[in-house]
């Protein structure tokens, strides 16, 4: 059981993508493991992806529900998929089903070819313009008892009402993925905790106007070497995904997929932070690799920068959430 010892510090962790399995029977198995793994572990919640690449994440977030007792889907939603009634009656109906509570991980859409297949050509910072919008939205159906009517930029509602309505208490929590000024200026106009991909942590007490957290993998042991010898076995150099990081890199007008290729570029491993997975393209999120004491130091400074909720990478077994553990239960 992972146990903090600030009730402040939150921890998730992140679903497996359905892109690397070809069947879906062992995609389906796979999820419900590490569900339960999380479950097991006192996660909080679990992200679940979404791109044009991928199964709908609202789906496979209610296996989660069904494979589990308290782990929250942290569900990504994309305001290009689907219209906001549509994405609040289905955390209605989830609350309704499971009497559960579901997060949700607004995103913006970094990957241009993505939405020029939808027909969508709005501007990167635009794109935030409209999350602030749907979340709006989906906010006053949730809060109020009266039927909405709202005229936007985007979209357009008259009389609307969500029922079955759901309780306070399952009322789901927003995040807003990204590190770009529009992102965070979203973030703070909806109350959402704002999720970045960070640099090295120094540490530095920082003002934040709002809740913030990280999306970060980690790999620790009693010995560094250890550790380090996990890694590289884990995430070997591979051409293949360095040429597809590459590709990517220039498709994407995200801010974070940017400036974490850039640090990947300057990086000397010289310290845990790590992003030889990053530019492999084998995860999106840096990674701390050491023992437990020194990952554990690098957790402590990025929580005196204010970070509160930890986004996790996806956990390779029941274990590696033990050795997690140890970290986060030794951080200050």
């Amino acid at each position: 059981m992972i146990r903090m010892q600030s009730r402040s510090i939150r921890l998730f962790s992140t679903c497996p993508a359905s892109a690397p399995y070809q069947d879906g029977g062992d995609y389906i198995r796979k999820v419900k493991e590490v569900a339960e793994w999380c479950d097991d572990a006192g996660i909080e919640g679990i992200l679940v992806y979404t791109d044009n690449s991928l199964v709908d994440p609202w789906q496979v977030s209610q296996v989660i529900l069904s494979s589990t007792s308290n782990l929250a889907p942290l569900v990504a939603l994309q305001p290009a998929y689907m219209h906001p009634y549509t994405a609040a009656k289905m955390v209605a109906t989830f609350s309704y089903l499971y009497n559960r509570r579901v997060y949700l991980n607004m995103v913006a859409g970094g990957f241009v070819n993505d939405l020029i297949a939808l027909g969508d050509c709005t501007e990167h910072d635009d794109r935030y313009d409209r999350i602030v919008e749907y979340v709006s939205i989906m906010q006053c159906l949730f809060d109020d008892l009266e039927p909405l009517t709202f005229t936007g930029t985007y979209f357009t509602v008259k009389n609307l009402a969500i029922k079955p309505k759901i309780p306070p208490e399952l009322i789901p929590e927003v995040f807003v993925s990204g590190t770009s000024a529009a992102g965070a200026a979203a973030a703070r106009m909806i109350g959402a905790t704002s999720i970045s991909y960070p640099g090295t942590p120094t540490g530095e007490e920082i003002t934040r106007d709002g809740p913030a957290g990280i999306r970060i993998g980690i790999i620790a042991r009693e010995e560094s070497r250890e550790a380090w010898r996990i890694a590289h076995e884990r995430f070997p150099e591979d051409r293949q995904g360095q040429l597809t990081h590459a590709m990517a890199r220039r498709v994407s007008d995200s801010s974070w997929y940017g400036q974490l290729s850039e640090l990947g570029d300057e990086a000397d491993g010289s310290s845990p932070y790590w992003l030889v997975p990053f530019k492999n393209y084998k995860t999106f999120c840096p990674y701390l690799v050491g023992s437990y004491d020194e990952v554990g130091r690098e957790v402590s400074k990025y929580i005196r920068q204010g970070f509160q909720t930890f986004i996790l990478d996806v956990p390779p077994s029941r274990e590696e959430l033990r050795h997690t553990a140890i970290v986060f239960d030794g951080a200050k």
